[in-house]
């Protein structure tokens, strides 16, 4: 029990400097930085969806508080969305709008875990996901898998078998993943799928990049599959697909057992989203497809350009690459710190692997996104140096 003026241990386990502590190196450089360190876009967000575009004179009341569940209009596009991506009808009962995907994982935490129980986190792994499920006093269990689903013979249900105890209540699923941009093959889905129906687990579905695709077509959502639906409680933003991060607009839906106690949640953590973004981010949902046809084929050059530059495949979704500098480290050096301060040295920003998950030290992250395409040129011919072997 904390006591003036000592703080919590779930608060005493976070920390505000999530990606790195090389912010200080950075301004004492000056100089141009590529920051590649943060999922972001270049991208201003389609027109009809920006600030400058929701006006008081065509909506009353715009700087009020929206409705506790979501604008009617924005609970009306989401539902046509998932829809027509799933092939089924959602009740729009079960949808909830959030502060953002960050705010909507964070909801579904304190709604569906008690403090101490274990949420199975396949890595690498977002780098807010642990702190998120850690904060509500839960143990994210590290289960490396992302990057080994090329290797011959990995089983993917073996491998979460493995990590699950009695304790065990969720299992984390990321797809497109943030940070390797892998999109889980169907089998990887029935397998965590099986698992989760054995110990009754809680499906967390976490929908960041599902705008993002980078292949021929769209993968068929998780949440949406038979073995999934029942017990997936998905989370979707509009930050990543639609650049509309600063808005901070998200989204939450799953069954009527976890949503009816999650809207209670969502009451007392953040009360409701902006009223204007939601207006926003209604319009969007309906008249953006060409924007997003547009920055897909954008980013899918980018991440080619860049994967081919560092070595790596080429990224099946998402805004990110996660590259092993093991080849590139000096003698004596066993992490990838001293390769991002050469990095930085150089101009660019990039983020430490370790962010992503214990085992993974000697990786570091770069998003493909944040800046323009001549910007990203210069920011690889910058690191081409450090990757000489």
């Amino acid at each position: 029990m904390p006591r003036f003026p000592r703080t919590t241990s779930t608060a005493d386990g976070l920390s505000d400097r999530i990606f790195s502590d090389l912010g200080a190196r950075a301004r004492a450089r000056g100089g141009r930085i590529y920051a590649l360190q943060v999922g972001d876009t270049y991208l201003d967000p389609p027109a009809m969806m920006r600030a400058e575009a929701q006006l008081t004179s065509e909506h009353v009341r715009l700087h009020n508080y929206a409705p506790v569940q979501g604008e009617p209009v924005l609970l009306d596009a989401i539902v046509e969305r998932l829809s027509a991506r799933s092939g089924a009808a959602i009740d729009r009962e079960l949808v909830q709008v959030t502060n953002g995907g960050t705010s909507g994982l964070s909801v579904i935490a304190q709604t569906l875990l008690d403090p101490g129980d274990e949420v199975l986190l396949p890595s690498p792994y977002w780098p807010l996901a642990r702190g998120i499920f850690a904060s509500r006093g839960a143990v994210p269990v590290q289960v490396p898998l992302f990057t080994r689903l090329d290797e011959p013979g990995f089983d993917v249900e073996e491998t979460l078998e493995r990590a699950v105890t009695p304790r065990t209540a969720a299992l984390y699923v990321n797809t497109p993943n943030n940070p390797t941009s892998r999109v889980l093959p169907p089998e990887a889905l029935a397998a965590m799928a099986r698992v989760a129906a054995r110990h009754d687990l809680w499906l967390l579905c976490d929908e960041a990049y599902e705008e993002l695709w980078l292949g021929d077509a769209q993968p068929a959502p998780a949440w949406a599959r038979e073995d999934f639906r029942g017990r997936s409680v998905a989370v979707h933003t509009l930050s990543k697909g639609y650049g509309f991060a600063g808005a901070r607009i998200g989204f939450v839906h799953g069954p009527a057992e976890a949503m009816r106690a999650l809207r209670s949640v969502n009451t007392f953590a953040t009360y409701c989203a902006p009223r204007p973004f939601q207006l926003g981010a209604a319009r969007g949902l309906r008249e953006a497809d060409a924007w997003l046809d547009e920055a897909r084929a954008l980013y899918r050059e980018a991440g080619t350009r860049a994967a081919r530059a560092l070595g790596v495949r080429v990224p099946e979704g998402g805004t990110f690459l996660f590259v092993d500098v093991s080849a590139h480290l000096r003698p004596g050096e066993e992490t990838c710190a001293p390769f991002l301060e050469r990095a930085l040295d150089a101009g660019v920003w990039l983020t430490p692997g370790s962010a992503s998950g214990s085992d993974f030290p000697r990786h570091v992250r770069l998003c493909f996104t944040a800046v323009p395409p001549d910007d990203l040129d210069e920011a690889l011919r910058a690191l081409a140096p450090l990757l000489q072997r």
